[in-house]
């Protein structure tokens, strides 16, 4: 089994294919590692969900505050992040200590 090219066309294309697949490779790897943006992707389809369960359930006046309100959250996401997992931590110490007492 020789893979090894024969001749410098043969080499160009062997170049030119492992090229384009590793190409292939580093923009999977980057789409893999851009937490960013598949976290937003992520948000945007939970927000999406909500934002559609809530418009059949509420009055059309509260469909649209919620969805002013995922609006805010797709332009800051992190502050509201930050806000939410405070309170939860909040939450969890308060429950502790009471349990304790």
């Amino acid at each position: 089994m020789n893979d090894f090219p024969k001749n410098a066309e043969e080499a160009r294309a062997d170049r030119d294919v492992t090229r384009e697949e590793l190409t292939e490779t580093l923009d999977a790897l980057g789409r893999k590692l851009d937490v960013k943006s598949r976290v937003n992707d992520n948000l945007d389809t939970k927000v999406d969900e909500a934002s559609a369960a809530i418009s059949d359930k509420v009055s059309e006046p509260a469909a649209e505050k919620f969805r002013q309100g995922t609006e805010v959250v797709r332009a800051n996401p992190l502050p509201i992040f930050a806000g939410v997992l405070a309170l939860l931590v909040t939450i969890r110490l308060i429950m502790r200590k009471r349990s304790s007492s």
